[in-house]
């Protein structure tokens, strides 16, 4: 594929709010996860929260779409300067040829849920109030960012689990490499709610410590919440040639092995294709990678298959951490953030640890991180897969 330009790029998570709350976290190894307060949700988990969602107010003109999944996209669209960006880009290409590609598991399920509280305690009607299409619906995420900007052209929601929000840059790696459009919003946005937490506890799959990824007594996830976007633009587009130093996207790759529902190939047969995949997208080899942020959710299965799907392409060739201890699965915003995190890694020299994880399991022989250090990433992969085997790698590196 062609090369893109990151522009601009914000992320929030339990961290805190944009780029600086997060690089501070990551070289500090501090974690955001804290235990369960969420709603009226009872259960023995640790969450990775974002403290004031509910206090975001959207634009008058746009109060249809009001949830908790938009009032956070709103706050980090508005972060780290990221929405001022996307504006000059779209003043200068016009409102047809930035495209708007995000992903999400639940969007704003949490709405719905609210909602038959209100229920008519006669008939069992929802409340007028009540917005089906602008809040619940996977693609109102996509809808309300394109009409924050006043966009008129290509928007597409994803929605293929935890990969979602990687697949959106792949999605708009296409477009752009067509030239359908000349610039792209991507990015992920995934909030709490009861139906996901209570869901993720009835198939064993949460812990009721802070997740541990590849730790070799991990027991399940912790659930966080977050939001990331990217602006990406082809860099024979842009005013200038981008700097040295800036981000660039340079290959994607995508499977899917179908294996089962809600567990990964035994042996990591899709993550090992989307890995390959991603390599060829980009024309590299398996010693031109510095850094894997890999998936790691901290369920015994998962990072089991991960691993050896790492181990039987890279070996213990390079560094790898799992960024979810600090974060939490942020699920179908996980793609979104952990590319911002690996941009981070590029620009500031400095390779994530992995909060929470003590002692590593033994099974698994990648070079893993627990603590953060210093050093050089002029090219990192991130993986981010699914239920139902819907897998995504990508590929950031440093422009010469």
């Amino acid at each position: 594929m062609i090369p893109l330009l990151l522009s601009a790029y914000t992320a929030t998570t339990c961290l805190g709010r944009g780029l600086d709350a997060t690089r501070s976290a990551l070289r500090t190894g501090r974690s955001g996860l804290a235990p369960c307060a969420f709603e009226t949700v009872q259960l023995d988990t640790w969450l990775g929260e974002v403290a004031s969602v509910d206090d975001e107010k959207l634009p008058a003109a746009l109060a249809a779409y009001d949830c908790r999944n938009n009032r956070l996209t709103r706050m980090a669209l508005e972060t780290d300067g990221f929405a001022d960006r996307a504006r000059t880009a779209i003043a200068r290409y016009g409102k047809t040829r930035v495209g708007v590609f995000l992903g999400t598991s639940t969007a704003g399920i949490l709405q719905t849920e609210l909602a038959y509280r209100r229920r008519d305690p006669q008939t069992g009607v929802l409340p007028d109030d009540f917005h089906y299409r602008t809040t619940h619906n996977s693609f109102s995420l996509a809808e309300f960012t394109r009409d924050y900007f006043g966009l008129e052209g290509m928007a597409m929601a994803i929605s293929t689990a935890c990969s979602s929000s990687a697949k959106v840059f792949a999605a708009a790696a296409r477009q752009l490499e067509l030239g359908t459009i000349d610039a792209a919003i991507v990015g992920g946005v995934d909030t709490l709610c009861l139906t996901t937490l209570y869901g993720f506890a009835s198939l064993q799959l949460t812990s009721a410590q802070p997740c541990r990824p590849y730790d070799a007594e991990r027991n399940g996830i912790s659930v966080g919440e977050g939001a990331a976007f990217a602006l990406l633009e082809r860099c024979d587009r842009v005013a200038n040639t981008p700097a040295a130093g800036s981000v660039l996207l340079l290959g994607t790759g995508e499977s899917s092995d179908a294996y089962h529902m809600s567990s990964p190939h035994p042996e990591g047969l899709g993550a090992r294709q989307a890995m390959e995949a991603a390599l060829r997208s980009a024309g590299l080899g398996i010693t031109d990678i510095d850094y894997i942020n890999l998936h790691g959710t901290a369920t015994p299965a998962n990072d089991a298959a991960e691993g050896k799907a790492v181990a039987a392409l890279f070996g213990q060739t390079v560094a790898c951490s799992s960024t979810k201890g600090a974060t939490g699965h942020t699920l179908g915003a996980a793609g979104a953030v952990e590319a911002i995190i690996c941009a981070l890694a590029i620009t500031d020299g400095f390779l994530p640890g992995s909060p929470g994880t003590q002692n590593l399991d033994p099974v698994i022989p990648i070079d893993y991180l627990k603590q953060g250090r210093p050093g050089t990433v002029r090219r990192a992969l991130t993986n981010s897969f699914g239920f139902g085997g819907s897998n995504c790698s990508l590929i950031l590196g440093v422009a010469p």
